[in-house]
């Protein structure tokens, strides 16, 4: 071989070596950002939606979270026959999530939903509770109006500017579950759903792409435990979901406090509505507290 390229040769080989040491030594190690399941909290600075103190397995679980609420009726005639808006107070840490919810099929939000304004409230979201046009209204109705909840909750109720309309999500039981399966349906730009003892006769989940949780109750004899394991398996791979079964409760688990369902949709909800990956903490890669939960299915890692 010629000297002088036996020279250059050796001068790639040198410069090629002293190039991956350069690499290794700037490469930083592995961290826990790098394993989904062992993500430490978000800071303010990573994410803006971040509200309220690190989060806790019994703070998760409270009749209340840290943020003082106030409520508001709304009047008929906004595509829903009113209801109840449930805000936090403080006006000092920009924008909420909002949220809208139906009660079931013959219900009205305040026997059946009320507990649950304030408490969703109290986390952090601005939330719409609503009455049907008619109580025997079926999913696909139920879906429409809850919809025209959100639309009014972020254009023209007195809390707009309270309410980032980027941030929403849909909550209901039974027919009104089927409702919010309906909703997300219609409108993917929804960031979470949680349908509660899913009643959704007009349709499966087969084209839902919003991040939906469904709870529903082992001994539920309405919307039985074989009808939602059905409903569940058509959702498509690629969306976000969580199915729980809690041990007990019934069909009327959802209308009253029950800190089995409080606990597993705050997560949901901080998860997909805020961002909030404090939260995963609670549902990957299994539940944190597992107790009054008889089955569970979720798509982790979030």
């Amino acid at each position: 071989m010629h000297p002088n390229r036996t020279v250059r040769l050796r001068a790639a080989l040198v410069a090629a070596v002293i190039g991956l040491l350069a690499a290794l030594v700037s490469t930083p190690p592995a961290t826990a950002r790098d394993n989904p399941y062992l993500r430490g909290p978000a800071t303010v600075q990573d994410n803006p939606y971040q509200r309220g103190p690190d989060p806790t397995v019994s703070s998760v679980a409270a009749e209340r979270g840290t943020f003082a609420t106030a409520e508001l009726t709304v009047g008929s005639g906004n595509g829903f026959k009113g209801g109840k808006i449930y805000y936090p107070t403080d006006t000092t840490q920009g924008t909420w999530a909002g949220l809208a919810a139906v009660p079931g099929f013959t219900a009205r939000w305040d026997t059946e939903g009320a507990w649950m304004g304030p408490w969703l409230a109290s986390f952090g979201f601005v939330v719409i509770g609503i009455d049907t046009n008619s109580t025997l209204d079926w999913d696909t109705a139920r879906g429409t109006q809850l919809l025209a909840a959100l639309d009014y909750l972020t254009q023209r109720s007195p809390v707009r500017d309270r309410v980032d309309p980027n941030r929403l999500g849909v909550l209901g039981h039974s027919m009104g579950g089927g409702g919010t399966i309906s909703a997300a349906e219609r409108r993917p730009s929804l960031k979470a759903a949680v349908p509660l003892a899913p009643y959704s006769p007009s349709q499966n989940l087969s084209t839902l792409r919003v991040p939906t949780m469904i709870i529903s109750a082992r001994d539920d004899t309405v919307v039985t435990p074989n009808s939602v394991d059905n409903l569940y398996a058509t959702l498509p791979a690629a969306t976000e979901g969580a199915f729980l079964e809690l041990a007990t409760g019934g069909h009327g688990f959802p209308t009253r406090g029950n800190s089995a369902v409080t606990r597993r949709a705050i997560p949901w909800l901080k998860i997909f509505l805020d961002d909030d990956t404090r939260y995963t903490q609670f549902l990957c890669p299994a539940l944190a507290d597992p107790s009054g939960i008889s089955r569970s299915r979720t798509t982790c890692p979030y």
